[in-house]
């Protein structure tokens, strides 16, 4: 979902990141405020206090965003769900889950905690609007307040549709779950109003195009088909959870992975390896066998080229660390999930020191494409294991 992101500081101990696509709507929803709500709704400022305006509306929405996902968080740790963290990106921001709820109990009350913050928030604005009008402070002060009090009531209600991934649309999961005891029937049901709902936000988008409403229109159009796509994805997710769930990594990994021996000249190696396999990592065996470590494209690049003919690979290769490595045991899941985590494509597979073999993101999908052409969407996860 995410592209590059930030770090921007830790609240309760949840990290909050910052996708860069967050500084184009930041850039974005500040102009529409200087430049048209604002304006529209609140004649006779400069143009200057209408920037304000704007950036202290933007900076609001951010720390109401904020607060909605931190709601969701802790309620989730409240059931004893692991959240990595609250991430920001162009429409908004979400919390991180390394696993779906055990319950359709947890969900509901996972999903309900951020409309119900929003609301929530949304009366402390109204008030605070209501004090700064009696306290006469200046106009544009509480034109920013009451902005901030709607937009959270219209954030409250347009997550409440009930259409996933929105937080309505989990709540009316939770209770087809309840209904049926069946979270993959729920999430498709879900996904597929999800989806009829973006289609229907990209409809009014072009309406609004169509009738002058340009940039209103452009908002619809945007939302729509990233919630489309967002609940066409979660169905898709949830299949690769069965899929993978509970499964060893040592059922997917490739056994006899291409390693270097460590007395290797580094030419030979960039020549022979990284130019014809295109990895980035290799890992080191001795003649007998053993893990003498990993070699990294990082610590070729540390030597310069004209030492390449005359430098082995025992030379500079480094330990394996546990940021290249798992165990044969590791649920493939939480392997999948740690890849996409950390931005890479293949771990070595060690027990105890020994390399067992290579697992790939590639071997992952593959295993998964094929498990549902062969067998369906309906087959349990017992169902993939071998039979005797």
């Amino acid at each position: 979902m995410f592209g590059r992101r930030i770090q921007v500081f830790k609240l309760f101990g949840f990290t909050v990141y910052l996708d860069l696509s967050w500084v184009i709507i930041a850039v974005l929803i500040t102009w529409t405020l200087a430049a048209g709500f604002f304006p529209y709704y609140y004649q006779g400022f400069s143009i200057p206090t209408y920037w304000i305006m704007g950036i202290a509306g933007a900076l609001g929405l951010f720390f109401s965003i904020i607060f909605h996902e931190m709601s969701h968080s802790l309620v989730s740790r409240t059931f004893g769900l692991d959240i990595r963290g609250i991430t920001l990106f162009i429409f908004g921001g979400v919390s991180e889950m390394n696993e779906e709820p055990d319950d359709s109990r947890t969900e509901f009350f996972m999903a309900i905690a951020g409309p119900l913050s929003s609301i929530f928030l949304g009366f402390v604005f109204y008030g605070v609007y209501r004090l700064s009008a009696q306290a006469q402070l200046p106009a544009p002060v509480g034109a920013v307040f009451n902005y901030l009090a709607i937009i959270n009531f219209v954030l409250a209600a347009f997550n409440l549709v009930p259409a996933y991934p929105l937080d309505g649309g989990r709540v009316l999961r939770s209770a087809l779950w309840k209904w049926k005891g069946n979270l993959r029937w729920a999430t498709r049901i879900a996904t597929r109003i999800g989806a009829g709902f973006g289609l229907a936000l990209i409809f009014l988008g072009v309406l609004n195009i169509i009738t002058g409403n340009f940039i209103g229109g452009m908002w619809w159009v945007l939302i729509g088909l990233f919630l489309r796509s967002a609940s066409q994805t979660s169905y898709t997710q949830l299949l690769m959870q069965r899929a993978l769930s509970g499964e060893p990594v040592r059922r997917f990994m490739k056994k006899d992975p291409v390693s270097v021996p460590p007395a290797m000249p580094l030419d030979q190696l960039i020549y022979d390896y990284f130019y014809k396999y295109h990895y980035k990592m290799f890992p080191v065996q001795n003649s007998a066998g053993n893990l003498e470590g990993c070699i990294t494209l990082d610590r070729i690049k540390e030597v310069p080229r004209e030492e390449w003919d005359h430098r082995r690979v025992e030379d500079i290769v480094s330990e394996c660390s546990e940021q290249n490595t798992v165990d044969p045991s590791a649920d493939a899941l939480k392997v999948m999930a740690r890849m996409n985590r950390e931005g890479v494509n293949r771990f070595l597979v060690t027990d105890h020191g020994h390399l067992e073999g290579i697992v790939t993101m590639r071997d992952l999908f593959n295993f998964i494409s094929m498990k549902m052409d062969l067998e369906g969407e309906d087959v349990s996860p017992d169902e993939t294991r071998p039979r005797p």
